[in-house]
């Protein structure tokens, strides 16, 4: 066993946790897929960096889903240090776009700013995503349509992600009287939050090509390479993808949900 390997045992990595890490050196992109509010996949998404910082000799870059892309130029000073963790939150307005707790994220930020690595803002402004559920992408201005890829790049085709996304509507929708017009903008903004990521994504890779971006994103997005993997591979064409979810002791079986369960 090589040294990091030995380094990454005596961290308490499984035998199993090991493989999946040499694994995951070679891939150009990586997706972390979480479920927002369970501490344990932050914590496992961090440890997943810290070992890949090591074997990748800090080629690498944490993109985000948790921020909108005209954050990015915040985060940038973020990384350089030269505003503070509260100014970041502040300049984001963290809170009111996510929602989810900060310090769920807190000590991944911490670990980028200490080593110098870009954190990546991929998804779609608050505003145009609700203005796309409510009208369409019809009605956006040009202010508007800045930060998502154009209408002609924002691909509805795919009828297993819909009937996937359809479950996760019916069962909101039981307590709402959702319709068939309400799922469509439903699925339309999914698709748009998908495509908006890709982009992002896609951009920093042919920017940087011997970096490999670290994407900590919802597990809905990218479950069966249906939401962001596909996308991206539709737009770089050859590229090594691998996308991994969190579980405890859960198996991939019949439905290839992920190329990895990262078991806790």
């Amino acid at each position: 066993m090589s040294l990091a390997g030995v380094m990454e045992r005596e961290r308490g990595f499984s035998s199993q946790q090991l493989e999946i890490l040499a694994k995951l050196q070679a891939a150009d992109v990586i997706y972390l897929g979480e479920t927002h509010d369970r501490l344990a996949d932050h914590q496992s998404q961090l440890q997943i960096i810290e070992a890949l910082y090591q074997r990748k000799e800090g080629k690498v870059a944490i993109a985000m889903e948790m921020f909108q892309r005209p954050d990015q130029k915040v985060l940038d000073l973020y990384i350089n240090e030269e505003i503070s963790e509260a100014e970041l939150l502040v300049q984001t307005e963290y809170e009111q776009r996510w929602g989810f707790p900060w310090e769920n994220y807190q000590a991944i930020a911490k670990y980028a700013r200490t080593h110098r690595l870009p954190i990546i803002a991929i998804n779609t402004p608050t505003e145009v995503s609700r203005k796309v559920a409510r009208q369409g992408l019809d009605n956006l201005t040009p202010a508007e349509t800045k930060y998502i890829p154009p209408a002609s790049e924002i691909d509805l085709s795919n009828s297993e992600y819909r009937a996937k996304i359809k479950e996760i509507y019916q069962q909101h929708a039981a307590h709402s009287h959702g319709n068939s017009s309400s799922f469509e903008r439903f699925f339309l903004t999914q698709v748009l939050w998908d495509e908006t990521m890709a982009e992002s994504i896609t951009k920093f890779v042919k920017n940087n090509p011997k970096t490999q971006v670290i994407v900590l994103v919802g597990a809905g997005h990218v479950a069966y390479g249906y939401g962001i993997p596909s996308r991206v591979a539709k737009r770089l064409g050859k590229v090594s993808q691998s996308i991994v979810v969190f579980g405890e002791e859960r198996s991939v079986e019949s439905e290839k949900v992920a190329d990895f369960i990262w078991n806790y």
